[in-house]
């Protein structure tokens, strides 16, 4: 009778865990199931991806069904895998014991962040497809939950990785959750005296005209505040509802409604302060006035002008000749005589 190699195989033991006996037959089985289990979870996620790109509505609720499915492929795979390998798995709880003091020594950040990824797959407060902002001052929409981390790409096309612990200990913004607009502020100044009334009228004719400002209704209007005195200037808001597609894009939002708000400011004739200071030199080297001016070879701006108004042909400036005499006591300079004609 020809013996099968299988059976060979079967009864060459590798290892002894209690009453169980790991064979290389066992072993080979064992890696087959697991390995049939990863590939159908990676086929499911695959088909699931697809779907959840054709269905955009329902993308969150296609997220998780995929993530239990293929978590779930997994864990059976490994299950199987080890029964047919022939261990009892009541008999690993040494294992299970010495896996425990590994989890406590060295990966319960590990265990954190799957912990936290399940509770984000389940709750659904930061959901694939939701425009979030993070304590590091990133945002981003939600491209995927992993086990460990949560992959965000921001407007600039960069991926930032962020481990699931951070979505679910720490404060996050979530610009998008229950699908509603959000409230923005778009500060400006003017000059101080302004029409605040021609103010408001202009700004609010350009937030209006601006595509992505959603309508006013009873709760939600566009507005205009003055907030306060600046050095220099009025400070006013501009507060607005964009759409939820534009929520998406902070940066472009304050971009065009400032842009906007310029060029109404502009038309309407309303003066935009420039910051202004002045500055009054006192000293110079340790002198003052007229001998900090000399220590520079310079002279006051009245000598100046006076010589200069003096230098004039057929001026009669009887002041700028008075200021030239050094004894005001000295009679006063006859007066120039006239240039010869022809």
């Amino acid at each position: 009778m020809v013996e099968n190699p299988l059976e060979r195989l079967d009864t060459f033991e590798l290892v002894k865990l209690g009453k169980a006996s790991v064979t290389v037959g066992g072993l080979a089985a064992a890696l087959m199931i697991i390995i049939v289990a990863l590939f159908a979870a990676r086929l499911t996620s695959a088909g699931l991806q697809r779907l959840r790109a054709r269905a955009a509505g329902s993308a969150a609720s296609l997220y998780i069904v995929e993530k239990v499915l293929t978590y779930g492929m997994v864990i059976i795979g490994f299950v199987a895998g080890l029964s047919t390998m022939g261990l009892d798995l009541t008999s690993l709880a040494v294992f299970a014991g010495a896996l425990g003091v590994g989890v406590g020594l060295g990966l319960q950040g590990m265990v954190k962040d799957f912990a936290s990824g399940i509770s984000l797959v389940f709750e659904r407060l930061v959901a694939v497809g939701d425009f979030v902002e993070l304590p590091s001052g990133h945002r981003g929409v939600v491209h995927e939950v992993g086990p460990r981390a949560t992959r965000i790409r921001t407007n600039d096309s960069t991926d930032v990785i962020v481990p699931n612990s951070v979505l679910v200990n720490d404060l996050v913004i979530n610009w998008t959750l229950r699908n509603t607009n959000r409230r923005i502020r778009v500060p400006f100044v003017t000059a101080f005296g302004v029409d605040k009334q021609k103010v408001r009228e202009a700004v609010l004719k350009a937030a209006r005209s601006v595509p992505f400002t959603s309508p006013d209704d009873a709760v939600r209007r566009t507005q205009v505040w003055l907030v306060g005195y600046g050095e220099h200037a009025l400070k006013f808001e501009l507060i607005v509802w964009p759409t939820v597609e534009a929520v998406r894009r902070p940066a472009a939002i304050f971009a065009a409604y400032t842009w906007a708000i310029d060029d109404a400011l502009r038309e309407a004739g309303v003066e935009i302060p420039y910051p202004q200071r002045e500055v009054r030199v006192r000293g110079l080297f340790g002198e003052e006035g007229e001998d900090a001016l000399t220590s520079l070879k310079l002279e006051p701006a009245a000598r100046r002008r006076g010589k200069a108004k003096a230098a004039k042909p057929g001026s009669s400036n009887d002041a700028a000749r008075d200021l030239e005499r050094e004894d005001p006591d000295d009679p006063p300079m006859p007066p120039p005589a006239p240039a010869p004609k022809g």
